[in-house]
């Protein structure tokens, strides 16, 4: 898994997590998968919609979200973290401040969109190359004229 129990250690304390979801692991590992998949979701192009073809980098979702350890890339691994625990603050409000955690998990998803829609870049993330398979068969402009008016019946 992308990231794991021990990994929201840099947004939440344990025994905040044990009290919140009373030791409970299964809780934990939901969390996260429900964060891992929210992140892919922003990361993902949609090449049905013809706004993807405006140019704007494609990122390998597969290659960001299946590295583990010190390859994966920090600032999503931190990310996604937030969204974990904004899923297990979910739960109860036990011992932190929770529009503290509203905050950041705004910010997360704010950051998510802003490099889905080349607000921003991360160069180091994986790339797909724009090519016949990634874009779609749809083209990023249509051309051509309407019919011409004719008044005769």
């Amino acid at each position: 898994m992308f990231i794991e129990k021990a990994d929201l250690g840099s947004v939440i304390y344990d025994y905040q997590l044990d009290q919140i979801t009373e030791g409970n692991d299964d809780l934990v590992a939901q969390a996260c998968n429900a964060a891992i998949e929210e992140a892919k979701s922003y990361l993902t192009p949609n090449t049905d919609n013809k706004k993807w073809l405006d140019g704007r980098l494609l990122y390998d979702v597969e290659a960001i979200f299946t590295k583990t350890g010190n390859d994966r890339h920090s600032l999503v691994v931190q990310h996604c973290c937030t969204l974990a625990k904004w899923y297990v603050a979910e739960l109860c409000n036990a011992d932190f401040i929770y529009e503290k955690a509203k905050d950041r998990y705004d910010r997360a998803t704010s950051w998510f969109t802003k490099v889905a829609t080349g607000t921003i870049n991360v160069s180091s993330l994986p790339q797909l190359v724009r090519d016949e398979t990634t874009a779609g068969e749809k083209q990023p402009f249509e051309f051509g004229s309407r019919a011409k008016f004719n008044h005769d019946y």
